[in-house]
């Protein structure tokens, strides 16, 4: 099975530990937050990762080689040149994701989950979905919206009141509200709406993407009721986190 790891990002939030490394290699309980999801993957089946990198990618390099790759195939994104957020990076790294039919999973570098990876990865292929989104209950200010058959249907922000895509009106009566997680699972046939449209070149989110799409195409929730999850991505959670390690993985 194969997953890409995002762990390109600034880590903006974590300053001033990111101002001398990457984000994905902030230790959470003794290892860097990259080394917790490559082994979860790596336990759960996956043996051919993608990693992007941006914001001292030669760090997550080394750190790397120094592991043997933690004895899997490792290859690496590399977006030193220009940051392409979720969408564009893995279109860059389409070559290697969609090199066979099979489905590939994403999961975000700074996530904590008690989520059953490899289950995620056989409901998805179980479907017939063309992405699978983990998402749950819990309380967020941006919401994905599902009808009855847990089809996308849209996105809003309770914060600005922003909503996607354009026209979307959220309904609690004919839609149910959850939260991303920021692990999917896509097949490699969705990637077919990017081809010769301008607006899925270079830097774009993912979310965006199954926004335009969902319409035409299957981007369907996976619902977590009791999924623990923790976003180390930010200061007030990182220090939560070695809490989560030691009691939830």
């Amino acid at each position: 099975m194969k997953a890409m790891i995002f762990a390109a990002g600034l880590g903006s939030r974590l300053k001033p530990l990111t101002d001398t490394m990457p984000k994905a290699l902030v230790p959470v309980a003794g290892r860097p937050m990259l080394e917790h999801v490559i082994l979860k993957l790596k336990a759960s089946g996956f043996t051919e990762l993608t990693i992007n990198i941006h914001h001292f990618g030669e760090q997550i390099i080394e750190f790397l080689k120094a592991n043997g790759n933690f004895g899997l195939t490792i290859h690496l994104s590399d977006e030193r040149d220009a940051l392409l957020d979720t969408g564009g990076g893995i279109r860059k790294a389409a070559a290697w994701l969609t090199a066979d039919d099979r489905p590939f999973l994403v999961h975000n570098a700074d996530i904590l989950s008690t989520v059953d990876l490899r289950e995620l990865y056989k409901h998805h292929v179980r479907s017939g979905s063309e992405a699978t989104l983990l998402v749950s209950p819990r309380d967020t200010a941006r919401r994905l919206w599902f009808d009855g058959d847990n089809r996308l249907r849209g996105w809003t922000n309770n914060d600005t009141g922003a909503a996607k895509p354009v026209g979307f009106v959220p309904d609690a009566q004919r839609f149910r509200s959850c939260a991303f997680s920021g692990i999917h699972v896509v097949s490699p046939s969705l990637l077919r709406h990017m081809d010769g449209a301008d607006e899925w070149q270079g830097s774009f989110s993912i979310m965006d993407f199954y926004l335009h799409v969902c319409e035409k195409s299957s981007v369907t929730a996976y619902v977590a009721e009791n999924l623990k999850l923790i976003d180390i991505g930010k200061p007030e959670t990182l220090a939560l986190a070695e809490t989560f390690v030691r009691t939830n993985l």
